[in-house]
């Protein structure tokens, strides 16, 4: 493990560690349940890494017009500036057959991917076929680094990805590294405060939504208030909401039981040894 220049500073050093064996502790489940998966492989540098790819000279020997395209892509569609964090990392993962690297740092709880995440991705790979998500117009709430969204994209559906201003250029740095020329529809990325513009940036008359995702959006902060109304505006009749999440606090069955009272809530899927529960709602109408 390299750590950044610029960042000697020890309590700094004994944060970011300490944030990175909460990740990898909360990660074991993924791994033992997925053996296919290679083992996470960290670099923490003092700069924004590529995705581990062959190194590309234009025009070279070993010269893939192809991906020298897609980067070209890349860097003219990305509209988000990734935060620049001391330390980014990369973590392999493969969904529906599909090899997925997702830059991450322990420097941001939203840039970092979580047992639920990996969890929701699962199931919507084992039921893709029952979910029909070709061509499904889906919104994933708090998208984070973007894994659960890029699985969905290369399931066939119609992606926005969602989150907080700060997340959004790394959110949409990996969806592009990982969706450019290789899905049917290429993922949207817009920025949504929970609670905030919701009828201005959403308005309910305009968009429908097949599926509403939505992974580790609840745990211990200030906000778990707007997130539920957030959650009921973004659904109309026949909209499904697929929320995952890591149960670690009572008010996380708080919020479970004012989940209940808005939306019909059936229980798809529990992973026990990493407490993730993942439940299906449709919005109550009166």
């Amino acid at each position: 493990m390299v750590v950044a220049a610029g960042s000697n500073n020890p309590v700094v050093i004994y944060r970011r560690l300490t944030q990175l064996s909460l990740v990898m502790k909360e990660k074991q489940f993924f791994f033992k349940k997925r053996a296919d998966v290679p083992f996470c492989v960290f670099q923490l540098t003092g700069s924004i890494p590529e995705a581990e790819e062959p190194e590309l000279t234009a025009g070279g020997p070993g010269s893939d017009p192809d991906a020298n395209d897609i980067e070209s892509s890349l860097r003219r569609l990305q509209k988000f500036v990734p935060t620049d964090y001391a330390s980014y990392t990369q973590e392999h993962y493969q969904f529906a057959g599909k090899k997925i690297v997702i830059q991450e740092s322990i420097e941001s709880y939203g840039a970092v991917v979580w047992p639920a995440a990996t969890a929701l991705c699962q199931y919507l790979e084992e039921h893709q076929e029952e979910l029909n998500l070709q061509d499904a117009k889906v919104l994933e709430i708090g998208a984070g680094p973007g894994l659960v969204s890029i699985v969905a994209s290369i399931l066939g559906a119609q992606v926005t990805a969602t989150d907080l201003p700060d997340v959004l250029g790394n959110l949409q740095y990996n969806l592009l590294k990982n969706t450019l020329k290789c899905t049917a529809h290429l993922p949207e990325v817009k920025e949504l405060v929970w609670g905030e513009g919701l009828e201005q940036n959403f308005p309910r008359a305009a968009l429908r939504y097949d599926y509403v995702l939505a992974s580790d959006v609840v745990y211990h902060h200030y906000f778990l208030d707007k997130l539920l109304p957030t959650m009921a505006h973004l659904s109309q009749q026949g909209t499904v909401v697929l929320w995952a999440n890591k149960f670690r606090f009572s008010t996380d069955y708080e919020f479970l039981d004012k989940f209940k009272q808005v939306f019909d809530t059936t229980l798809l899927a529990e992973y026990p040894e990493s407490t993730v529960k993942l439940f299906k709602g449709t919005l109550k109408w009166d």
